[in-house]
């Protein structure tokens, strides 16, 4: 089984050329890869993987040696993504993605990266952390149907437990050439990467030597604190807060009436709403999802309650 890495190189030819996209087109299928990791690996799991891979440890100068370089890199990546008996074998070679590894039973796994990593050394590490969380997924037995969506969930992945920073350093633009690693757009990684940052009180914006980065990393951390900040939680702002009493009051006039989202009436539920009313023979509930996990929550409509949930086991303060 192989997997590639794309990335996007303009005026090499060394891979899919093109624009780099923008904006959150995977940010679904991001949160739940952040859900199936809590689910595999259980809250204790995931703090295990504090904290992320140090810049020194995956630094790699031009005057490193190639294949030593590379072989540091990828001991200290399978360190940090817990594979001790992992042995990675890397090799290079001209081809269209940016890197690829065959899956197989291990222990050793070969890893083979695009040859422009021989005068771009400095990237090397962001291509084989892409490449050894596979192997990692590969042993959890935890995969997504579909290319696309895997790819995704290992970009999350990658960057959840600590590695996939180097992802977002990758990414680089100016007037003549775009380079940008992995499936995931830079702000999706901004926000994956904020998420854990949040988790694990990290702050990760002194690592980044590319600006682009930088600011994809700010517009992905808004984009997260955001997930805080949306009722019932208690920190959700005045406009939302406004909102839900109306979908709240139309849910308790209404039972059983579905959401018209052709209706001008501003009470009427908003279908796109992240939170969802039913009514259950005990009275109404509302369901929304946890701002660490996104594993969805349900609670009693019943005013300020505290929640826990049941997967990541994050309290949140409510006002239903």
């Amino acid at each position: 089984m192989d997997s590639g890495l794309t990335v996007l190189q303009g005026g090499t030819g060394v891979a899919n050329g093109g624009e780099v996209v923008h904006g959150y087109p995977h940010l679904d299928t991001a949160r739940a890869a952040i859900t199936a990791l809590y689910k595999r690996l259980s809250p204790d799991g995931i703090h295990s993987y504090a904290p992320s891979v140090a810049p020194a440890d995956v630094a790699f100068s031009d005057q490193d040696d190639l294949y030593l370089g590379t072989q540091r890199v990828a001991h200290a990546l399978v360190q940090q993504l817990q594979l001790p008996d992992a042995r990675v074998i890397v090799s290079f070679r001209e081809m269209r993605h940016a890197a690829s590894v065959e899956l197989t039973a291990g222990p050793e796994y070969f890893v083979e990266l695009n040859n422009r990593f021989r005068t771009h050394r400095r990237d090397i590490g962001a291509a084989l952390a892409h490449e050894i969380t596979h192997v990692l997924l590969h042993r959890l037995g935890l995969s997504f149907p579909g290319t696309r969506d895997n790819e995704i969930l290992t970009d999350t992945a990658t960057t959840y437990l600590g590695a996939g920073w180097l992802l977002l350093d990758a990414y680089r633009e100016d007037r003549d050439s775009s380079q940008k690693l992995g499936y995931l757009t830079p702000e999706e990684f901004g926000y994956v990467l904020a998420k854990r940052a949040l988790v694990f009180d990290e702050d990760p914006r002194i690592w980044f030597t590319s600006p682009q980065g930088y600011t994809s990393y700010t517009k992905g951390r808004t984009q997260a604190l955001a997930d805080e900040q949306r009722p019932p939680l208690t920190t959700a702002g005045w406009t939302g807060r406004h909102r839900y009493a109306k979908e709240r009051r139309h849910a308790l006039d209404h039972p059983g009436v579905p959401p018209d989202p052709s209706s001008p009436d501003p009470s009427s539920p908003d279908p796109s709403s992240p939170y969802a009313f039913e009514r259950l023979p005990d009275g109404l509930r509302v369901s929304f999802p946890c701002p660490t996990c996104h594993q969805r929550i349900r609670v009693a409509v019943q005013g300020r309650v505290r929640a826990r949930c049941g997967l990541c086991g994050t309290v949140l303060d409510c006002d239903t």
